[in-house]
């Protein structure tokens, strides 16, 4: 396999090998790979059976780099995610066992049906990039991405994502259903089995590595980042949020714009990209009082109003 000769070439090589499992997707897969470059982490909300955890997938596997997937369970405990300490007689001394966080890319499917306790111990690897276990501080790889997911349409047995473990995902966005067309694609393409099976990698951890300094290298000027925490801070005045977008909100809406700038062909963030990202990036991390949510407003459409009053930079 022939290394690709420039960032944006990696981006696209990602791309298209992706898009040979996952049709129909062409934003999803934008905003999934921005956070990606831009080191941030994703939470999938949609219904079963749309791609969620074969997006997840097909990342992993276009990639060669370590992979790992929890099935979070109301019964698993942080330790099944950490890893732990186990006594050998042998040696008599205590060994650490790592645990599925320990890898490049995380698939955390079905987080809410998790109990708080498990989901938070993934608060510190994410927003870290290491964790603590019984006093001892753990390095995660440079490359630690999370791809979690959860479904919006079952409650029972579920546990709803606290607003700290909310801020840690750079963004969040759905699938959603593809048109008839390319889901009889879909029918044609694992008649015979599933095309996942066939996928190779098409990209290296230094690839990788390589593409999130170049977005890092992507300039943002100074109205660029005043027109960001304009937006941020807008959502923090609107009535009827209690909670608005965070200083990390406005972090990750930087970073994801200077990736989506790269993959563009660009060398510098432009308004139309943050406008793009806006909603993905801010509007999970609102949270709104009940009056709020009762009149039919939701985190998006304050990110949407919001959009339409803050002047945008020429």
């Amino acid at each position: 396999m022939s290394s690709p000769t420039s960032p944006r070439q990696i981006y696209l090589q990602l791309k298209d090998n992706i898009e040979r499992v996952i049709r129909g997707q062409g934003d999803a897969l934008r905003r999934l790979l921005a956070a990606f470059a831009s080191g941030g982490h994703v939470l999938l909300e949609d219904y079963p059976g749309t791609g969620k955890t074969t997006l997840a997938k097909a990342l992993a596997r276009s990639i060669a780099a370590d992979f790992k997937r929890v099935q979070f369970t109301p019964d698993l405990l942080p330790s099944d995610i950490l890893g732990v300490a186990i006594y050998n007689q042998k040696v008599q001394e205590f060994e650490f066992h790592q645990g599925p966080v320990f890898t490049n890319i995380l698939l955390a499917d079905e987080i809410n049906r998790a109990s708080p306790r498990t989901q938070s111990a993934l608060l510190e690897a994410m927003a870290e990039n290491q964790v603590s276990i019984e006093g001892e501080r753990r390095e995660l790889p440079n490359l630690f991405f999370v791809i979690a997911t959860q479904n919006p349409v079952e409650f029972r047995g579920t546990y709803p994502l606290p607003e700290a473990q909310m801020d840690r995902f750079a963004l969040q966005f759905t699938l959603g259903y593809i048109p008839p067309e390319q889901e009889i694609q879909v029918l044609s393409a694992q008649q015979h089995g599933h095309p996942l099976d066939q996928l190779g990698h098409c990209a290296t951890l230094e690839d990788i590595l390589s593409l999130k300094r170049a977005v890092e290298d992507i300039r943002v000027s100074e109205e660029i980042k005043r027109y960001i925490v304009d937006i941020s801070a807008a959502t923090r005045r609107r009535p009827g949020v209690q909670l608005g977008a965070s200083p990390r909100a406005s972090l990750a809406l930087m970073k994801a714009s200077q990736a989506l700038a790269l993959f563009d062909g660009m060398e510098f963030v432009v308004p139309e990209i943050v406008r793009e990202l806006a909603v993905p990036v801010l509007a999970h991390r609102l949270v709104l009082d009940p009056q709020a949510s009762f009149s039919g407003q939701t985190g998006r459409t304050v990110v949407e109003d919001v959009l339409k009053q803050v002047p945008v930079p020429t």
